[in-house]
């Protein structure tokens, strides 16, 4: 079992590198060609939401992301230290085996919004139903004091 840890500060930069570590990561384990874009847009997303939370709650703790092989599945870990009550969702599971399964979150507002304006942020639940989207299986659960957000994709050579 093949693992590949990268540890960053919460700044917005820094999910770009994410994304290309998952995605070169994700390529050499033998996930297929067609998946690869998956894979960086739900890093991206996860490692999106990881930072805006850490910015808002504990800017100066970093953001774990851990990525494994082990022969069957590719699997991406983002650790924050943000409870998950912080980030305004259910810890569970998002997604399962492709199967979309939106989190009430989605409808719930980050703020009030008058009439005709867009929010500038969208619901926290928006980025997990996008990730569920994406992977074949998507958790939420606590890591330590913080939450993860644990995706993965059956390997596909092709």
């Amino acid at each position: 079992m093949a693992t590949v840890e990268v540890t960053f500060t919460a700044l917005p930069v820094h999910v770009r590198t994410a994304r290309l570590v998952a995605t070169a990561v994700a390529r050499r384990s033998g996930v297929a060609e067609s998946l690869l874009d998956e894979v960086r847009l739900a890093v991206g997303e996860a490692c999106s939401r990881a930072v805006e939370a850490h910015l808002r709650h504990c800017p100066g703790q970093p953001i774990r992301v851990a990525l494994t092989d082990d022969g069957e599945r590719f699997e991406v870990v983002v650790t924050d230290a943000v409870p998950d009550a912080e980030h305004g969702t259910s810890v569970g599971t998002v997604g399962v085996n492709g199967n979309s399964a939106v989190p009430s979150a989605v409808s719930a507002g980050s703020g009030d919004v008058a009439e005709g304006e867009i929010p500038l942020r969208l619901p926290d639940g928006v980025g997990l139903a996008v990730i569920a989207g994406l992977a074949d299986d998507v958790r939420v659960a606590p890591a330590g004091s913080g939450t993860s957000v644990t995706m993965s994709w059956k390997r596909r050579i092709g």
